[in-house]
């Protein structure tokens, strides 16, 4: 009876240990996206710094500073798709849940 009982609850709370899976999963793709952003990000500094060392005319500085405005927003553009991705990859999953939880559900009565 006790083991019966075990196996009911831990049926019963397999959709939520899913759900909680589903969300570790998003949170470790965004929190990885966003360590590569970042590093992305510095790095591109770190060079613009560098070649400001070698700017001679203002002309120069300008190029410089576009090149390194265009490297940015792209960076920041791919970001947002990766970020946008992992949470409608986690929205699917999250549904796909729920529909099953549900019609196993209605299955039971």
């Amino acid at each position: 009876m006790f083991q019966d009982m075990t196996k009911q609850l831990n049926d019963s709370m397999a959709p939520f240990r899913e759900l909680v899976n589903i969300q570790t999963k998003m949170l470790e793709e965004l929190t990885r996206q966003q360590m590569e952003c970042t590093k992305a990000c510095l790095e591109a500094t770190m060079q613009q710094t560098n070649e400001l060392q070698k700017c001679k005319t203002p002309n120069d500085l300008i190029e410089l500073q576009q090149a390194y405005a265009k490297e940015l927003e792209t960076t920041l553009k791919s970001a947002n798709e990766q970020n946008l991705k992992a949470l409608t990859t986690a929205q699917q999953a999250i549904q796909q849940l729920t529909q099953n939880s549900l019609e196993a559900f209605t299955a039971k009565k």
